[in-house]
């Protein structure tokens, strides 16, 4: 009887060492992956997506992210660019439950649960871009609770611009200068010809 109790305390205890309860450990910041002992991810489609404030990006203009779908108690979420693996732009003051987690030597380079209370979709993490990045996609492991999870949560790209809106103007600029160009000559030949 002693040994059946020894033995399940034992396991107790290495069930909650391996969990990670407080966040992911910096350990799982190129692969993602919850070392969650033998557990593995979800096979099928995550009932999450990633939704961005934006589908372009300026250069320390901060970025608002959000994971939709059910409520979740664990999360690592990161900003990548193309196949590297290393955590891009800085976050933002984290959210209740949730805190920074040292990737790619930056301190602020992902985001982690803080413990397992729940977030949802109104939890909302910010993020800065750098001046370094041309296109960028945010990726997500996130966990409905310690057994089940998704890897590879995935947000469509982002691509750097030069601001929308003077974007929008600077192309409109653009395409009228030639046309009134064109009016001015046509306007001059029609007089030639009436002349």
């Amino acid at each position: 009887m002693d040994a059946v109790f020894f033995g399940v305390v034992v396991l107790q205890v290495l069930t909650c060492a391996l969990c990670f309860p407080n966040g992911a450990p910096a350990s799982t910041c190129v692969d993602m992956m919850p070392r969650h002992g033998a557990i593995q991810p979800q096979p099928n489609p995550p009932p999450y997506t990633i939704q961005t404030s934006s589908t372009t990006f300026q250069p320390g203009q901060p970025i608002t992210v959000v994971i939709k779908g059910p409520d979740y108690a664990g999360v690592l979420l990161e900003a990548r660019s193309g196949s590297d693996t290393a955590a891009l732009g800085t976050w933002q003051t984290p959210p209740s439950n949730t805190k920074f987690l040292l990737c790619s030597e930056n301190p602020q380079g992902a985001i982690t649960h803080a413990n397992t209370n729940i977030k949802n979709n109104s939890t909302v993490y910010t993020w800065t871009p750098p001046a370094s990045a041309k296109s960028i996609f945010f990726m997500a492991t996130v966990a409905q609770q310690r057994s089940v999870y998704w890897v590879n949560v995935m947000s469509p790209t982002l691509t750097q611009s030069g601001g929308t809106s003077l974007d929008v103007y600077n192309s409109a600029e653009r395409t009228a200068a030639p046309v009134l160009m064109l009016l001015v000559v046509l306007l001059a030949n029609v007089q030639c010809l009436v002349a």
